[in-house]
């Protein structure tokens, strides 16, 4: 009796042995998968909340299978080179700005085509919500091997900035040396109003300005606040909202590979349910940021109606020039068109 007890005790022993051995096995298999989602912008930033809400809702929803993190500030790579990374899958998932993927396709500036001078978001939308944005979107799919999660995340509108100049119109800005954010179409926009274009990167920005590297520069109500540019000098705005500012949100093949068409589903399912809430936001940040750059002293001059559609219409007499400077195909050029009727 005790042999055989004791033979059975050894066979419990050496099946723990092998579930042991087994284990780790198991164990990866069972493994969450991994998104790690690069940003250049402050976490207090509307594009990083927005990111962060949805990886977690992701999480939730996919019963902890898909956890991600966001890395801030530029941690992982600037927003100029996180599409290398994305196209070589160095990195999961990237939402870069439409203006800094212009190089690789350049229909990513449709917006900066006239027709947009000074509209509303919902024109905006008509394209980039559209066929239009669909069309840009396999352009960067198959540039950059991911996938575009679903519609792009709205930055905010962008004006002119000036520190000495006052900003009463669209003839103050003629002569003066004028920072772009990038893309060949900001360029051209400078250009017809008579200024000089300046490349200067973003943190540096505060810097130039004080020194007079320029005299104005291309950006939105939020960004200035978030640099509180008033300390470097900027006293007035012209809020012309010249085009409005997207975000691309994409995830790499390498990883898209890797999920379930259930999972795939839900990732864009969840997107298109919460983009609205994220523009919502967008927008309430970027009210905000005027609100305290008035208070800090910068003066607004908010254009007319028929001020916006007099330079509109004369940017449009000049279409030909900036669609060859931006590069845009024919095929966005009539897309867009479609689009705003």
């Amino acid at each position: 009796m005790e042999m055989s007890k004791s033979h059975l005790s050894r066979r419990v022993l050496l099946g723990a042995s092998a579930a042991t051995l087994l284990a780790p096995a198991v164990l990866r298999a069972a493994e969450p998968l991994k998104i790690r989602c690069s940003l250049d912008t402050a976490q207090s930033h509307p594009r990083n909340q927005a990111m962060v809400d949805y990886l977690a809702k992701l999480e939730k929803a996919s019963g902890g299978a898909i956890q991600g993190q966001v890395f801030h500030a530029g941690q992982l790579y600037a927003d100029l080179n996180v599409s290398k990374a994305l196209l070589q899958g160095q990195v999961e998932m990237a939402c870069p700005g439409a203006w800094v993927l212009t190089g690789l396709v350049p229909d990513c500036d449709l917006v900066q085509l006239p027709y947009f001078y000074g509209a509303t978001t919902e024109v905006t939308y008509k394209a980039t919500d559209g066929a239009a944005g669909a069309h840009v979107s396999k352009e960067l799919e198959g540039k950059l091997k991911s996938q575009v999660l679903g519609p792009w995340i709205d930055l905010g509108y962008q004006n002119w900035y000036a520190t000495k100049t006052p900003l009463t119109s669209f003839a103050s800005l003629k002569s003066l040396k004028i920072r772009s954010p990038g893309g060949a179409a900001i360029s051209w926009r400078i250009k017809f109003a008579g200024g000089i274009p300046n490349t200067t990167a973003w943190p540096n920005v505060p810097l130039a300005l004080s020194q007079g590297t320029f005299d104005a520069f291309v950006s939105t109500d939020e960004s200035c606040n978030s640099a509180k540019l008033w300390e470097a000098g900027v006293k007035y705005s012209y809020a012309d909202h010249q085009f409005m500012g997207q975000y691309v949100p994409m995830v790499s093949d390498a990883f898209w590979g890797k999920l379930s068409a259930a999972q795939q589903k839900m990732m864009k399912d969840l997107w298109a349910e919460n983009i609205m809430g994220y523009r919502k936001n967008s927008h309430a940040s970027q009210a905000n940021g005027r609100k305290i750059l008035e208070q800090n002293g910068v003066k607004f001059t908010d254009p007319s109606q028929d001020e916006l559609a007099a330079t509109r219409k004369a940017m449009l007499g000049d279409l030909a020039s900036m669609v060859k400077e931006a590069k845009l195909s024919d095929e966005i050029v009539k897309l867009v068109q479609q689009a705003i009727g």
